[in-house]
């Protein structure tokens, strides 16, 4: 599964993900995590190390402020990983706003 997912990470620009925030589909993954091996643990339902995850602070959801900063910068980009019906990203570094 590793391996499958791996091949699957990619960069994408904010306006690709507007619709996986309107469902409320977006993780985002702390830079300290591996992408993968946070998607690997989603994907295998592995709910005690993803809670462990979100109660360090180290998985969580978009806020209203990081929305409309995104929304006014279309062209941000996001590392990004699809584990359905998740979309786990990365937080764009600062010289990737614009």
């Amino acid at each position: 599964m590793r391996d499958k997912l791996a091949v699957t990470v990619g960069d994408v620009f904010w306006t690709d993900l507007r619709a996986h925030a309107a469902r409320d589909a977006l993780i985002i993954v702390a830079d300290d995590l591996d992408l993968v091996d946070v998607g690997v643990a989603v994907a295998s339902d592995d709910a005690a190390t993803v809670e462990a995850w979100i109660r360090a602070g180290k998985l969580t959801k978009p806020t209203a402020e990081d929305l409309s900063r995104w929304q006014l910068e279309g062209a941000a980009r996001f590392r990004s990983l699809i584990v359905q019906p998740f979309v786990l990203i990365r937080r764009p570094a600062p010289g990737m706003l614009s």
